[in-house]
């Protein structure tokens, strides 16, 4: 019988500069309040549903401008802090040492890492040299579910070895204060930063994966991505995201289970990428009004604002917190989140 790799343990964690919503007004009218569509747009502060979120640098970074070596030079020393902390936390919940990670996968696209991120962390923590990296550039928000199905498709490989796997997105950091385009603004009302790591092994403990898939539709690169400029990267998201996950994700998600032996009802509870309030209502659309996790999505959002491929980490990390507290069973759980591409990535988790 095959042995399904475990999410053996997970763990998040978010830089110490705290943006709060009211704050980020204040400023960003400083900024914007001479784009023609600033005062149009001005309620999608107070309608995000995000009360906080966290930035590598405070308010005042912001002040000035930032060309493309001062952005990724701050990336590169945030994200190498964050991904140390959430890894040290995963591996001490798991128990695994040092020496028993045979493999990390690092997820991250808002930032550019040669040598890449996991290779600056074996500076700091000690991994065996022979450790097997993985850096994937480019997934966007589906990157935490992605990520995930690629490091338990890895940790299937090496029955006698842990793999680690890690994602940060410092997405504050590509806030452009000189662009007045509707996407621009917007992505100032919405992001923020954070890492996770998790830890997958064959064996112990933890809710197995059962399985992982995707889906990439057709002619839609223009839907989210990066635009690189000399001054940052430039987000590019279409209004359109939640109109598309309301019509188009529901037959994908059926395909994905069916293929897999399952069926939407063999679902007990959805980890779904908390991109914004709308994206949660066309969530609540495909899966029922208040669908368990609906409440989990929404207080990530509001506790740390959309962290891109991270978030979702962050979503399963307080949904297996909830149902340990409360002593109930994770029964079978739905991981998905959108990105680039446009693609769809999906995790089911829980027991065989």
């Amino acid at each position: 019988m095959r042995v399904l790799p475990r999410l053996a343990a997970i763990a998040t964690a978010v830089p110490p500069h705290r943006l709060d919503q009211s704050n980020v007004v204040a400023r960003v009218e400083q900024l914007f309040g001479r784009s023609p569509d600033f005062e149009r747009l001005i309620p999608v502060y107070a309608n995000s549903g995000i009360a906080c979120r966290y930035s590598v640098v405070p308010f005042e970074w912001f002040d000035v401008p930032h060309d493309w070596e001062d952005r990724n030079r701050a990336y590169l020393a945030g994200a190498l802090d964050l991904i140390e902390a959430a890894a040290d936390r995963a591996l001490d919940r798991a128990g695994i040492g040092l020496d028993e990670i045979g493999a990390i996968v690092t997820v991250s696209t808002t930032g550019i890492a040669t040598p890449s991120l996991d290779a600056l962390l074996m500076e700091r923590m000690a991994f065996s040299r022979h450790v097997q990296r993985l850096p994937i550039f480019g997934l966007g928000c589906a990157g935490g579910a992605l990520g995930l199905a690629r490091a338990a498709s890895l940790a299937a490989t090496m029955p006698d070895k842990a793999v680690l796997f890690l994602v940060v997105e410092l997405c504050t950091l590509q806030f452009r204060r000189d662009d007045l385009a509707r996407s621009n603004i917007v992505a100032t009302a919405l992001f923020g930063d954070g890492a996770a790591a998790a830890v997958l092994r064959c064996g112990g403990g933890g809710p197995a994966i059962l399985a992982s898939g995707e889906h990439t539709w057709p002619r839609s690169l223009d839907i989210m991505g990066w635009d690189v400029a000399g001054d940052g990267l430039k987000a590019i998201f279409s209004r359109d995201i939640p109109r598309l996950v309301s019509t188009k994700l529901g037959g994908v998600v059926h395909e994905f289970l069916g293929r897999n032996g399952m069926a939407l009802g063999d679902i007990d509870r959805f980890v779904c990428h908390p991109g914004g309030p709308k994206v949660i209502d066309a969530y609540e659309a495909l899966f029922g009004p208040g669908f368990a996790g609906a409440a989990e999505a929404r207080c990530s959002l509001a506790d740390y604002g959309n962290m891109s491929a991270a978030s979702v980490m962050f979503v399963l990390e307080r949904m297996l917190a909830d149902i340990r507290d409360a002593g109930r069973s994770l029964g079978r759980a739905l991981l998905t989140a959108l990105g680039p591409g446009f693609s769809a990535g999906f995790v089911v988790l829980g027991e065989p």
